[in-house]
Parts: structure tokens; C-alpha cells; sequence
């Protein structure tokens, strides 16, 4: 499949001089939005009448709206508030299949070739049958494309896997596979960091993974820089993923290698639960990731990660802190199990 090229104008969330506000991007300049809608103060204020707001921005002419250089401003989480992070598990089917071998996820015994072999059995009949794998992620992990991404004193083994954000644009309830597009505002850029000694827990084996405490630590979730309208990206399938790891290619994928694809997801999480203007949908990641390549994220090391169209993220790896929290100091048999702050 060809990739897409995305023109047209972005949105984000920006702060110059301490003061936040939403701006519009066009090129290298941003026309803060605040000028162009009374009454818009954030990002998420535009998702009242989304269509129409994007309406009067398509007409604003930057040279006379008066713009802000794009270098000289701090990029934030692009919708604000910030909202919930709806994600989708093993949705890539290459993904799984490089995940089912690192982590030897089978028949005990069984070599590479049975392992990716019985895997693409499985995601192959889940894919006909089944339904997807979704969990949540809080706001409070949230950070900004350019954040510092912070290692945690427990936990180790800490991954990327970059992934296609879909930003919902009003509340979503029992929505049927053929309407949902109608219930996305725009994509965006997250990575979805993940501490893998902390997703299993093996003191109680019968609750399987803890998705909480391996994902939803400060700044596990890289998002933006920008919110790009779905008016001016036809078939997201066809945006471009990659992501470098200190300038080395680790992730390099089109968006359609999905077991489910985006109506799907938006169809099987509206089922049970309510979506909210302002949630993030992140779609599954493609293949690549740390636990592939047997190399995970360390102190200095720098990820640059990119969809086509969407922007760009650049993020520095700052190593753990070195003080443990409250609750694991007297508890040094749980902290060497998980790999504790050195790993």
C-alpha cells in the first residue's frame, strides 16, 4: 500500500511565556485560536462543534491572523484537558508474532519457528472470531512530544512501541462498526511505553498482566505534537509509522497490518464503555520494539518517532531517580523481582 501524504493544518496545544493556549499550525507558525473563536480557551472547548470550528479555521489567513513562530513555543499534549488513553493490545499480527518468540509465549519447549507458527494460528482465528484486547491509560502518564521520557526506580525492561492515536470527537456509546469515523475528531502520535518486568504478576498468577503499573507511570505516554483533522487524511491505513532509536530504524510499518481495524475498535470499546470528546483511541503497535531487538530504553538515549503527516516526536531517556516510593522501601524482594530502579 502507498503511503498517504497529509496536507492542511494542524492542531496543538502551546505555551509561550507561561501562559497555555490552542493554536492552529500552518507551516513553521501557529495563529493562536483564542483570536479566531471567542470563547475557545483549550483545545478541547473546539469539540462543542468541531466541523464548523474547522470550517473557519480552513479560511484564516496566517499573514493576517497575526502568528507566533513555532520555534519559540513549548509543544504540550495537544488536546487539553487530557483525556483518557483507550488502547489496543496485540492488534499488529507481525507484532504479535515478534512478541510471541522474544517473550516465548507457547508451548513450553517449543523453538521460534512453532512459536510464531502457533501465534499466527491464534491472532489469525481471534481476528475471525474473537474480539479485540483493550485497556486504559490514566492522563496523569500523558506527556508532551518533546518530554523527557523518565525511567522508573521500579520496573525495567522498558520498551517503546509507537503507535496511531485516534482522538475521539463526541461521546461514543453503542456505536455500530459503519457509523464510527463519524466519532473521530483527528489522529495523532503516542507512544505507548511499556516496563515489561512490571506486566506480569507472578505473586498472583490467576489476574495474568497488570497493564496499570507497566504502562501508566509520568510520562509513559509520549502524545503529539499535534492533532491533524480526519478531513485531510482519507485512509489513515495508509500513514507511515516509524520510530529511531539514538538514529537507528527500529519501527518501520504502514497502519494496516491491523487485526482489527479503527471502526472495529472504536465499535467493541463503545460496547462497554462510554467514550469521551478529548480520549485518545491508540491502535496497537507495529513491529520493532525493544523486546524484539533484545535492547531496551537507557539513560541518554534519544527516540525520534513519526507518522506521516502527524508530526514529529523527539524524546531524551532520563535514567531513574534513584528514591524509591513509599511503598517499596521496606519491600526489597518485591523491587528485585521486578528488576528494580538499575535495570
Amino acid at each position: 500500500m502507498e503511503e498517504a501524504h497529509v496536507t492542511g493544518f494542524m492542531l496543538g496545544t502551546f505555551e509561550d511565556g507561561g501562559e497555555q493556549f490552542p493554536g492552529a499550525v500552518f507551516g513553521e507558525t501557529v495563529v493562536d485560536l483564542r483570536t479566531v473563536v471567542p470563547g475557545i480557551k483549550r483545545i478541547g472547548d473546539l469539540f462543542a462543534d468541531w466541523d464548523a470550528h474547522l470550517e473557519t479555521f480552513e479560511s484564516i489567513d496566517p499573514a493576517a491572523a497575526g502568528t507566533r513562530p513555532l520555534g519559540g513555543l513549548k509543544v504540550l499534549p495537544p488536546v487539553q484537558p487530557v483525556g483518557t488513553i483507550i488502547a489496543a493490545g496485540a492488534n499488529y499480527r507481525e507484532h504479535v508474532l515478534q512478541m510471541s518468540v522474544a517473550h516465548k509465549l507457547g508451548k513450553e519447549g517449543a523453538d521460534a519457528a512453532q512459536l510464531a507458527a502457533d501465534a499466527a494460528a491464534e491472532i489469525d482465528e481471534r481476528g475471525r472470531s474473537g474480539d479485540p484486547y483493550v485497556w486504559t491509560g490514566i492522563p496523569s502518564a500523558v506527556c508532551g512530544a518533546y518530554d523527557d521520557v523518565q525511567l522508573p526506580d521500579v520496573g525495567g525492561n522498558v520498551d517503546w512501541e509507537l503507535e496511531l492515536g485516534v482522538v475521539i470527537g463526541r461521546r461514543a456509546h453503542r456505536v455500530a462498526v459503519e457509523d464510527a469515523f463519524d466519532y473521530v475528531a483527528g489522529y495523532t502520535i503516542v507512544n505507548d511505553i511499556t516496563s515489561r518486568t512490571l506486566v506480569p504478576r507472578n505473586d498472583i498468577a490467576m489476574m495474568g498482566t497488570d497493564w496499570f503499573r507497566a504502562k501508566n507511570q509520568p510520562t509513559f505516554f509520549p502524545t503529539g505534537p499535534y492533532v491533524v483533522p480526519k478531513r485531510f487524511i482519507p485512509d489513515p491505513a495508509k500513514l507511515r509509522i516509524r520510530l529511531s532509536l539514538n538514529g537507528t530504524p527500529m519501527q518501520d510499518a504502514l497502519a494496516d497490518d491491523l487485526l482489527f481495524d479503527i471502526p472495529s475498535l472504536i465499535a467493541y470499546a463503545s460496547s462497554m464503555a462510554v467514550l469521551l470528546p478529548g480520549d485518545v483511541l491508540i491502535t496497537g503497535s507495529p513491529a520493532g520494539n525493544g523486546s524484539h531487538w533484545g535492547r531496551f530504553l537507557r539513560d541518554g538515549d534519544v527516540m525520534e518517532a513519526e507518522i506521516s503527516g502527524l508530526g514529529i516526536q523527539r524524546s531524551t531517556v532520563r535514567g531513574p531517580s534513584g528514591q524509591l516510593p513509599p511503598w517499596y522501601v521496606d519491600r526489597p524482594v518485591a523491587v528485585a523481582a521486578v528488576g528494580g530502579a538499575a535495570s
